[in-house]
């Protein structure tokens, strides 16, 4: 069912939205001073052409100062923006009874647009994917 799901969300606006999100990778990694939310924007391309079975987690170790201070940045001068067109573009595509799976996944891009440093894409049959990694303590 995943499958199908991401060929008709490929056809259906999964493939513009990488194609965005590539294309803000180039210019960003272009600037240099950029490069980290060039990194971000490919690895949200990446989730955006396939989102179906896979999930947004925090990367291992936590989020540095340097994470947070770049997430606020980010929120402020483009997150906003690109988490309104994901709304807007969930509401158009739940008009239809095929397009609410799509609307959800569109919803489900919007924690990573907002904020994308210091998270990692998992597979979501990863076991104790909502924790995933698992973290010990020693």
């Amino acid at each position: 069912m995943k499958t199908l799901l991401n060929i008709i969300w490929l056809v259906f606006g999964g493939l513009w939205l990488a194609l965005g999100y590539f294309l803000a990778g180039v210019v960003c990694c272009l600037l240099i001073v950029t490069i980290p939310w060039g990194i971000a924007s490919f690895r949200i391309a990446a989730y955006t052409l396939w989102p179906f079975g896979r999930m947004v987690v925090d990367k291992p170790g936590g989020t540095g100062v340097f994470s947070l201070l770049g997430n606020v940045i980010w929120l402020l001068v483009a997150g906003i923006w690109i988490a309104i067109g994901h709304v807007v573009t969930a509401f158009a595509m739940a008009v239809t009874i095929v397009g609410i799976p799509l609307a959800i996944a569109n919803l489900k891009l919007i924690p990573v647009s907002l904020m994308p440093l210091g998270k990692q894409i998992v597979p979501s049959n990863t076991p104790f994917a909502r924790t995933y990694p698992v973290r010990t303590y020693r």
